[in-house]
């Protein structure tokens, strides 16, 4: 049993635990924020991911410039992912309009079998079985989270239920891509060139998006420091958001943060408790604990497969020593038959001219 617990808890599996329930956090600050901006009437989400997108081009970008740091992946593979992530933004926040919390909250479940689709077909990334389990465990947590609302009566049907559901869906397909695309980026190139490209290429798109979409609602908030302070707050939770995010894809993968952001809904619920003092069904806690059952499955038991990464990475090194030095000895025996040859050559010459000799000095005495 011992044993088993060591194995599950390693260094790796505490990270991406704390990290990523560090991230949920934030996306909890985000979507409070957020609420809070449309019990105001303001409804931009474009615009509020748009100052994300400006602090992260000015933050990497300048560290970019300040290391001279050439680009390791093309240019339009970050215009590419832009796009992808803010329209993914726009598409989840619209749903809001037209379903209930509830059937966001399921749907946006959608990212996770996706992704671990996509990182199988492109990154060849193997799932064994207490991933899988672990995963399918967290998926119950937060249908139990659903089956709460209802229980609670908390359900509303949404102006339009199928429109709706059919922009979660469509978004959470779109965060899959993204948060798939940022683990190859940040394995293949490194985390300041993706936030400073990401950040760049997604305020270009945002600014777009707004002069389209959104220049109206902007010329009518009446900026005070009540609509400015959630904007503010929104930007700078996004920020630390995407900083971090890709910290936790190279240590983790996208799987695990698609897990770990389930529990966002669980911190909303207890922030429910604790600051507005609301009451919650009991089902929430129970689906906070299967969650959080899940997501200990899933990143545990890390430490034999590093073990086996790194007996095959010294059995490598191994190989490669043992191909070098027998490269060296074929190298050597040639060089030494080369020597010898040469040697035999000038023993062949010299003697042919010491037999010439003769021969003409036998000559000149007869």
């Amino acid at each position: 049993m011992g044993f088993r617990l060591k194995e599950f808890w390693t260094k790796k599996t505490l990270v991406g635990l704390v990290l990523g329930q560090f991230l949920s956090l934030l996306i909890t600050s985000t979507g409070f924020s957020s609420s809070e901006l449309a019990k105001k009437g303001i409804n931009a989400p474009t615009s509020q991911s748009f100052l994300n997108y400006v602090l992260l081009a000015i933050v990497y970008g300048s560290m970019m410039l300040h290391r001279r740091q050439l680009l390791k992946a093309k240019w339009y593979y970050y215009v590419i992912l832009a796009v992808v992530d803010v329209e993914a933004n726009f598409l989840v926040v619209k749903a809001y309009q037209y379903t209930s919390i509830t059937s966001v909250m399921l749907l946006d479940c959608w990212s996770i079998p996706s992704v671990m689709l996509l990182t199988w077909l492109f990154l060849s990334t193997k799932y064994r079985f207490k991933k899988i389990a672990g995963v399918l465990v967290c998926v119950a947590g937060l249908v139990m989270v659903v089956f709460s609302d209802v229980h609670a009566g908390d359900r509303s049907a949404g102006s339009n239920p199928r429109k709706g559901d059919a922009l979660v869906i469509a978004g959470a397909t779109l965060y899959a891509v993204s948060n798939v695309s940022e683990e190859y980026l940040v394995k293949n190139a490194n985390r300041v060139e993706l936030m400073s490209m990401l950040g760049l290429f997604g305020a270009i798109i945002s600014a777009i998006q707004i002069s389209i979409l959104e220049r109206n609602e902007l010329k009518s908030i009446h900026w005070t420091a009540g609509a400015a302070l959630p904007f503010v707050g929104f930007s700078l939770a996004m920020f630390l958001f995407y900083s971090f995010v890709p910290i936790l894809l190279k240590i983790n993968g996208s799987t695990m943060l698609n897990l770990s952001l389930l529990t966002s809904d669980m911190w909303a619920v207890l922030i429910r408790i604790f600051a507005y003092h609301e009451k919650v069904d009991w089902m929430y806690f129970v689906a906070f604990a299967a969650v959080a059952v899940g997501l200990v499955i899933y990143s545990g038991g890390d430490k034999e497969n590093d073990q086996k990464r790194a007996d095959v990475a010294n059995e490598n090194v191994e190989r490669s020593k043992r191909f070098d030095e027998e490269a060296c000895s074929v190298s050597r025996e040639r060089s030494s038959g080369t020597k010898t040859e040469v040697i035999r050559k000038d023993e062949i010459a010299s003697g042919s001219n010491s037999a010439g000799n003769n021969e003409r000095n036998t000559e000149i005495v007869l």
